[in-house]
């Protein structure tokens, strides 16, 4: 499976957000994008620049491939209603982002992981897929031979770790090591600071 193995401080330095827990002290240090002539070459970006950073933002913040991203955002622009709120939709229903939110990972890379390596179950059966997109009545528990590994005996820590706001269509029961899916997101509970107008403008150029 194809993935993104740049340095996730370097793509956080580069888009002025922080896509992991660790990005952030680095941020608080270096501002500006990386590279030893940066600082030289910056000016007042183009439209296009602008547009096209805030997709490379979003794609790098759910950790998708472009290739990936692109058919996301043709498929938000061919279903009913705003094509940016129904992209950041399917963003935020896919399986590795649900378990993210939920609080069972401390980033997105680590849930994506965690589905990877095939720790959870989806309505009862065993996955691996963390782009599976899930829907209202879903119910991820984490899978009986993982409940014994050592992440998931320490997932009060990893929890309490986590800062994630309460969700409306999403619950968490950490003792239990369930999540269900009790609805779909709204646009207020995307990730802040997204334009997702910026997007659609781009890929429709």
């Amino acid at each position: 499976m194809a993935r993104d193995r740049s340095p996730i401080v370097k793509q956080s330095r580069r888009e002025g957000v922080a896509l992991h827990p660790k990005a952030h002290k680095i941020l608080a240090r270096k501002s500006g994008i990386p590279g030893e002539h940066a600082h030289g070459r910056q000016s007042k970006p183009s439209m296009y620049a602008t547009q096209l950073r805030e997709k490379q933002k979003v794609r790098r913040m759910y950790g998708l491939l472009e290739k990936q991203f692109a058919k996301l955002m043709n498929e938000a622009t061919r279903k009913p209603g705003l094509s940016g709120e129904n992209l950041l939709r399917f963003l935020e229903l896919r399986l590795d982002n649900a378990v993210y939110r939920a609080g069972f990972a401390t980033s997105r890379r680590q849930a994506r992981q965690l589905v990877s390596h095939g720790h959870f179950e989806l309505n009862g059966r065993r996955v691996d897929i963390p782009s599976i997109r899930l829907k209202a009545g879903d119910v991820i528990t984490v899978r009986p031979k993982s409940v014994k590994s050592g992440y998931f005996t320490a997932i009060d820590d990893i929890y309490s770790n986590t800062s994630q706001p309460p969700l409306s269509w999403l619950k968490s029961d950490i003792k239990k090591l369930k999540i269900e899916v009790s609805g779909e997101p709204k646009r207020e509970e995307a990730e802040a600071g997204i334009n997702e107008q910026l997007i659609v403008e781009y890929y429709s150029r």
